[in-house]
């Protein structure tokens, strides 16, 4: 079984009923793009853009008003199994220890208790989260909890991996450190990536191409190459700096401030929270943040 597969979006529109239901909001015009088997891409732009909707497309809970997006060819209709998903607020579950929230996904899959033992004890030792299987998310800190996020992610028999601001919380040398050891894991794994950040340094180091989206609605304005990613060296190189001007310069064109994470949570991960209310149902919080991961 292939440890990477493809994603597609193809003139993808994405309308929501407006908030005060004085008509529609398009977030989401005309959206194409494709991400090869095993490329990593960090998708970068203004608050509102679209940009955390584009991943809840990718991930089934979201469908497109028009358009389609295709995960190894097949139209998503519904969260699959090989998807992991680590939305912005972890959807972490407080009621559960580390193992158990790292074990979640395998348990809803009807994986055996054995099997679940040994890819739940090896994700958590592989972020150094072993000593910690029996605490729980409170006893925490913040670069514990986002590191539990990822361990559930690992756990998982995954070919995609989806991150919505996965880092925006924690302060910035955990966050290099917590960045290499998601660029570590993408060496190892060969997983695909999509990375969705308010960080131009973060979608450079992490991203082997960047997605630049307009304002709202969210149109692809540039693509930039960055095939100098892939090592730990490249934050000290000419080659990274270089690159991180060319973002910061396509950006400037749509007002974009780098690191405005509260802005992003204020509108509920870009139009989330109106669009998943309408998909969903209103299965919001940590039930439609887990959702994505652990439901086939």
């Amino acid at each position: 079984m292939s440890n990477a597969c493809t994603v597609d979006f193809a003139d993808v529109v994405l309308e929501y009923a407006s908030d005060a239901g004085d008509g529609r909001v398009r977030a989401l015009d005309g959206l194409t793009l494709s991400v090869a088997a095993g490329e990593p891409i960090a998708i970068i732009g203004p608050s509102g853009c679209g940009k955390s909707t584009t991943l809840h497309m990718a991930a089934g809970l979201i469908a497109p008003t028009s358009g389609s997006v295709l995960v190894d060819g097949a139209p998503v209709e519904k969260p699959r199994q090989r998807t992991a998903f680590i939305p912005q607020d972890l959807g972490l579950f407080p009621w559960k220890t580390v193992y158990q929230n790292a074990a979640t996904g395998l348990v809803i899959r009807k994986v055996p208790k054995q099997e679940v033992r040994e890819r739940v004890t090896a994700a958590l030792a592989e972020v150094g989260l072993s000593d910690f299987a029996q605490s729980y998310p409170k006893e925490l800190s913040g670069g514990m909890k986002q590191r539990l996020a990822l361990a559930r992610a690992i756990a998982l028999d995954m070919d995609l991996l989806l991150m919505d601001e996965p880092l925006s919380a924690i302060d910035a040398l955990l966050r290099e450190s917590l960045q290499d050891t998601l660029l570590d894991l993408w060496k190892r794994r060969g997983q695909t990536q999509i990375l969705v950040t308010h960080s131009i340094e973060e979608a450079v180091y992490l991203g082997r191409r960047i997605v630049v989206l307009s304002a709202r609605p969210g149109r692809l304005m540039r693509v930039i190459d960055n095939p100098g990613m892939g090592s730990a060296e490249y934050r000290d190189t000419a080659e990274f700096t270089d690159r991180c001007r060319e973002v910061r310069h396509a950006l400037a064109q749509t007002g974009f401030q780098p690191e405005a994470a509260a802005d992003e949570v204020a509108v509920a991960g870009d139009v989330a929270g109106g669009a998943a209310a309408a998909a969903a149902g209103d299965a919001a919080g940590d039930a439609v943040s887990a959702a994505a991961e652990v439901t086939a």
